[in-house]
């Protein structure tokens, strides 16, 4: 049997995947924005990681979630992606801050992929994002106390 033929049998076999249990049982967000930016699919791991409601979220701006420092470079971007249709963080992870509902900053990791209309044109942007904020944070302790231990070294070698 050749290698084609093989492999159409294997779909024809394989079980039928339902998208929205995949999308709402990922332990990672998934946010889709349309072409304006506003939200048109939050996932249970986005309320998880954001703390913001599902109905809190759909049809409001990205800008729910981006600290005000971050936005326009943000859209800078955002714009640019949509007008182009190109992106490096297809699989490059883009490491940022976010913000969470009770206003603490998270830090966040994600990489984006482009949905096109029939016309090819982009209609949406897809976020996965994972929660970056307690790893983060245990490696920017670890820095400091090797910061530390460095400076003690220096120190004491110079005694």
């Amino acid at each position: 049997m050749s290698q084609a033929t093989e492999n159409n049998n294997d779909k024809k076999n394989a079980p039928a995947i339902d998208l929205g249990q995949l999308i709402e049982g990922a332990a990672d967000a998934i946010v889709v924005c349309d072409a304006r930016g506003d939200i048109i699919l939050w996932n249970a791991a986005c309320e998880r990681i954001f703390g913001f409601s599902r109905e809190e979220a759909m049809g409001r701006s990205l800008d729910l979630i981006i600290p005000e420092r971050q936005r326009q470079r943000h859209w800078d971007g955002y714009v640019k992606t949509m007008e182009t249709g190109i992106t490096r963080y297809g699989t490059t992870l883009l490491k940022v801050p976010a913000l969470h509902k009770e206003g603490r900053t998270l830090s966040i990791a994600f990489t984006v992929s482009l949905l096109r209309g029939s016309d090819g044109q982009v209609s949406a942007i897809v976020a996965i994002v994972r929660d970056e904020t307690e790893r983060f944070a245990q490696e920017r302790a670890l820095k400091a106390r090797v910061a530390q231990l460095e400076q003690q070294g220096q120190s004491n070698s110079q005694t």
